[in-house]
């Protein structure tokens, strides 16, 4: 795992590759924190919708033992999500670099 960025808050990212380990060790869960509509056009299997423009910290789900990794398109929105669960306090902390992007790139699988 790898911290990038300057600046304001920093946040660890996990790349596609590693998040798709995590995901078939059953160690994961992913918040994609894209609009519905972008969500809906595809996605990484298993991952719950939580769009940024209605995203609480508080409404994240339980999930007992699992790490939970954020994700957008690009990275951005993730982090931003992040931004917001650091000021809520919450225990997430990790996005996936370079977002859903990152993810088709790699050739990993896809949900519609």
């Amino acid at each position: 795992m790898m911290i990038f960025g300057s600046g304001k808050a920093k946040h660890p990212e996990v790349t596609a590759k590693q998040l798709d380990q995590m995901l078939r060790s059953g160690v994961a869960a992913v918040i994609d924190v894209r609009e519905q509509d972008e969500f809906s056009s595809g996605h990484i299997p298993g991952a719950i919708n939580m769009p940024l423009s209605t995203f609480q910290p508080s409404r994240l789900p339980v999930t007992a033992g699992k790490k939970l990794v954020l994700a957008c398109l690009g990275g951005k929105r993730s982090a931003m999500a992040l931004d917001k669960c650091g000021v809520a306090q919450a225990a997430v902390d990790t996005h996936l670099a370079g977002g859903f992007d990152a993810w088709q790139s790699a050739g990993l699988p896809v949900e519609r």
